[in-house]
C-alpha cells in the first residue's frame, strides 16, 4: 500500500491541498483561488469563509485521490500565509471581520504613534520585528478598536485570534484545537522570540488579552485529528509552518549560513543563523525558522511585499497578456530594459525600506514605452530588490554564497538567470518546486517517524537547474544605478 502525507497550503492568492509521497514528491495537488477585497487605498482583505471552503474542496479532492490509488494518509501539514489575522467568536465559529491580509497598511498611523513614543527598540529586541502595519499585533487591535462585538466577546472570554493556520486548524478539529506553531507567532510582533512566549508587555500596550491567543507548539507536534465529517475519516495534523520558514524546510536549509528565496504573491529571502539570534542593523527582520522537540533555530529575513502579484496586476488589471507564462517570451524580445523602472510599492516598501507610504512609480517612460518594457521593469524589479537584501545582509557581515529559490517565477528562466546576475550569486533550483508545501510534509513526518532527523530529509532534496553570474561588471553597475534612482523617487519617509 502507498502511502502518503497531505500538505495544505493555505496561499495568500489561493489555496492547494497537495499529495506527497514519502520522498518528498508530489503526486496529485489541487487548487483553487479566492477573491481579494481592496475596501480602500492600501486595504487588502479576504474572506475567511471563502478560505475555508476553498482550504476544504483542495483537501476533499486529494483525499479522493488517495483513495483512488489505494493509498494510505498519515499524516496532514499545513504552511499558511503569516501574519494576516482573523478574530472569531469561538462558541459560534463565525468570524467578527473579513482576514486583515498581510500586505494590508491601514495601521501605518498607529505605528507611527508607536515609534514616536520610542517604543522601537523594546518591540524589536524582544520579538525581531520592525514596528509595521505588515504584522499580526497593529491588525488586531485595529478589529477591537474598530468592531464593537469583537471587544465585547474579548472581555467576555468569547473571542479567539488566529492567523490563518490557526483557524484553520480549529475549523479542522471541530474547535478542538486553538494553537499556532513558533515560526508564526514569530510573526505577530507580540511573541517573545528569546523567551519564546507571548510578551506580556506588548500585550498590555496594545490593550490585548492573553485569553485570545493560541498555545503555541513546536513545527512538528501534535495539532489534533481532523473532524471525520470533514474528512471522512479522522487524519492527524502533525506538521504546521508559516510558508517563508516551510520553504527553508523544503529547500533543507538546516545548515547556518544556508539561505533560500522564495518568489510567490511576494518574495522572501531567509538565511538560517543556527541558535544565535543576529539582529540586523540594516532594518532586516530576526525570526524563529523553525523550532523542533523544543530547540529554537532562528533566520534573518528580508521581505518584498511585490513579486509575483506584479505579474498578477500586469495580467488582470493591464491587461498586457494572458497567462503569467508568457512573460519569458516578453522579456526575452528586448535587448535591454531601455532605462525603465518599476517601483512596484502598490502596498509600501518592504525591507530595507519600510516604507508604507510609498506608492508603485514608473520611471523613464517615452513616447516610445510599450507594454513590454513595463513587463520587463516589473519582472526586473523583484532581483533588484533581492539585491538590495542581500547587500543589507552584507552589511550585517553576512555572505551568501549560494541561493536556492522557489515559487512561481523562478520557473521563469530569464528571470533566474536576471536574479543570479544581479545578485552576483550563484541560483540552485530545486526539482520539487512546491518547497512550502513540502516542508509542511516533512514536518508532519518528522513528527510521526517517516523521517528520522533533518539530515534524513535532507536526503530527498535534488537540483533541477544551475544559473551562474555571467554579467559583465560595468552592466549591472549601470542597472543597479538606474534602480537606486528610481527608489529615491519612489520613498516618501
Amino acid at each position: 500500500m502507498r502511502k502518503f502525507i497531505i500538505s495544505i497550503d493555505a496561499g495568500t492568492t489561493s489555496n492547494r491541498s497537495i499529495l506527497f509521497d514519502l520522498k518528498g514528491n508530489p503526486v496529485f495537488s489541487s487548487q483553487k483561488e479566492f477573491t481579494q477585497y481592496f475596501p480602500k487605498n492600501g486595504w487588502v482583505e479576504h474572506d475567511p469563509e471563502e478560505i475555508w471552503k476553498t482550504t476544504t474542496k483542495t483537501l476533499k479532492e486529494v483525499i479522493q485521490k488517495a483513495k483512488k490509488l489505494k493509498g494510505k494518509i498519515l499524516s496532514i501539514g499545513i504552511t499558511n500565509q503569516r501574519e494576516t489575522t482573523v478574530l472569531w467568536d469561538k462558541k459560534t465559529g463565525k468570524t467578527v471581520y473579513n482576514a486583515i491580509v498581510w500586505q494590508d497598511r491601514r495601521t501605518e498611523d498607529y505605528c507611527e504613534k508607536l515609534r514616536k513614543r520610542n517604543k522601537d527598540t523594546a518591540i524589536f529586541n524582544k520579538t525581531g520585528l520592525l514596528i509595521d502595519p505588515y504584522f499580526s499585533a497593529t491588525k488586531i487591535k485595529w478589529i477591537l478598536d474598530n468592531i464593537p462585538k469583537a471587544k465585547k466577546l474579548m472581555i467576555k472570554n468569547q473571542l479567539l485570534f488566529g492567523t490563518i493556520d490557526t483557524f484553520l486548524i480549529w475549523r479542522l478539529t471541530k474547535s478542538k484545537v486553538h494553537a499556532t506553531d513558533a515560526t508564526n507567532a514569530s510573526r505577530t510582533m507580540i511573541y517573545n522570540i528569546t523567551s519564546n512566549r507571548w510578551d506580556d508587555t506588548i500585550l498590555k500596550l496594545l490593550k490585548i488579552k492573553k485569553n485570545i491567543l493560541p498555545k503555541v507548539k513546536d513545527c512538528a507536534d501534535d495539532f489534533g485529528q481532523t473532524h471525520s465529517s470533514i474528512t471522512g475519516k479522522s487524519i492527524p495534523i502533525n506538521g504546521v509552518v508559516g510558508d517563508q520558514q516551510a520553504a527553508t524546510i523544503g529547500q533543507c536549509c538546516f545548515e547556518p549560513g544556508s539561505l533560500k528565496s522564495t518568489y510567490g504573491t511576494g518574495a522572501f529571502v531567509l538565511l538560517n543563523t543556527g541558535s544565535k539570534k543576529i539582529y540586523s542593523k540594516n532594518r532586516l527582520l530576526t525570526t524563529i525558522a523553525y523550532r523542533i522537540n523544543g530547540k529554537t533555530t532562528y533566520a534573518m529575513e528580508g521581505s518584498i511585499f511585490i513579486a509575483g502579484a506584479g505579474v498578477q496586476w500586469l495580467r488582470d488589471r493591464m491587461k498586457f497578456f494572458n497567462k503569467a507564462s508568457e512573460t519569458e517570451n516578453i522579456v526575452k524580445s528586448l535587448k535591454s530594459n531601455n532605462d525603465i523602472y518599476l517601483v512596484p510599492a502598490f502596498t509600501g516598501l518592504g525591507a530595507p525600506y519600510w516604507d508604507a507610504n510609498s506608492r508603485g512609480v514608473l520611471s523613464g517612460i517615452t513616447r516610445d514605452t510599450s507594454p513590454k518594457e513595463i513587463v520587463r521593469a516589473t519582472i526586473e524589479a523583484v532581483a533588484y530588490q533581492t539585491h538590495d537584501l542581500f547587500e543589507a545582509m552584507k552589511h550585517d557581515g553576512l555572505r551568501p554564497k549560494i541561493v536556492k529559490v522557489d515559487g512561481g517565477m523562478v520557473m521563469n528562466n530569464w528571470f533566474s538567470q536576471f536574479l543570479s546576475d544581479i545578485v552576483n550569486v550563484k541560483v540552485l533550483r530545486p526539482k520539487v518546486q512546491e518547497t512550502t508545501a513540502l516542508g509542511a510534509a516533512f514536518m508532519a513526518g518528522l513528527h510521526i517517524g517517516v523521517y528520522k532527523s533533518l539530515k534524513d530529509i535532507s536526503k530527498n532534496w535534488n537540483v533541477d537547474k544551475k544559473f551562474s553570474p555571467n554579467m559583465s561588471k560595468q552592466v549591472r553597475s549601470s542597472l543597479l544605478k538606474g534602480w537606486i534612482k528610481a527608489i529615491k523617487r519612489t520613498l516618501i519617509n
